[in-house]
């Protein structure tokens, strides 16, 4: 009997290289590095107990990063994943392609966690807030700046306004917490007014570099995934293998 493959899942955003390593059994890891410390991860998984044979690849990054990134890790069998209209129980009106591949697998990754309506939020480089139907559908979402780059924004277009750690706090008193705490109020408010439109037994999964931050101060039902597009690109390997897709 063949032993069930071991796989190398990659997602390769925009900021981050987010990865993780699953058989039969479960993950064996899930890390992330920046780009600039790409060359790391050739050892890293050489020093795993079974080293995968495919690898499963998301991307929206451009193809010259996508190139380093085959090189640098000379990649066994890859199977890319493009967004389709329906797929491993994700169904959309999104136009294909002009939907990410992170949020559609982000996506599927919700809906194998749950059969309700959900708000599928990703906070990364850009902060993404999709609805998903408890049938399936996803109806459509927002996307808009993440946290860091809110920040980054404010610094870069207003000469007297630092990037300085701040601490959140409902009435700021000083800039860096002004700062901090209306950006924060400005994806917790984006959040929570989309939940708000949700039938009345939704919940929200939330995923991404951000999350942490944001968790705390969300008032509604929540669920924290570290990791919910690679999740989703597992499900979607367990979906469509040997489908040819």
């Amino acid at each position: 009997m063949t032993a069930p493959p071991c796989v190398l899942y990659l997602d390769a955003g925009n900021t981050r290289l987010k990865w993780g390593v699953a058989d039969a059994s479960g993950w064996q890891c899930q890390e992330a590095l920046p780009w600039e410390q790409l060359a790391e991860l050739p050892p890293r998984l050489r020093a795993l107990s079974s080293l995968p044979t495919q690898a499963v690849l998301a991307s929206v990054v451009d193809d010259a990063r996508e190139a380093t990134l085959r090189s640098t890790l000379a990649l066994p069998e890859v199977r890319k994943i493009r967004v389709v209209r329906q797929a491993a129980g994700i169904t959309t009106d999104y136009d294909p392609a002009r939907l990410g591949v992170d949020r559609w697998c982000a996506l599927i990754g919700a809906r194998a966690q749950t059969r309700q309506a959900a708000l599928v939020v990703t906070a990364g480089t850009a902060t993404t807030i999709d609805r998903l139907n408890a049938d399936g559908h996803f109806s459509g979402g927002l996307i808009l700046p993440g946290l860091d780059l809110m920040r980054t924004a404010l610094n870069q277009g207003a000469a007297r306004l630092p990037l300085l750690e701040g601490a959140y706090t409902p009435c700021p008193t000083n800039t860096a917490d002004a700062i901090l705490s209306g950006c924060l109020e400005a994806q917790i408010g984006a959040i929570e007014r989309a939940f708000r439109r949700l039938p009345a037994n939704a919940h929200c999964l939330l995923s991404g570099g951000a999350a942490e931050h944001l968790a705390p101060h969300l008032n509604l039902p929540m669920c924290l995934v570290p990791n919910l597009t690679l999740e989703g690109m597992r499900v979607w390997q367990q979906h469509t293998q040997g489908q040819g897709v």
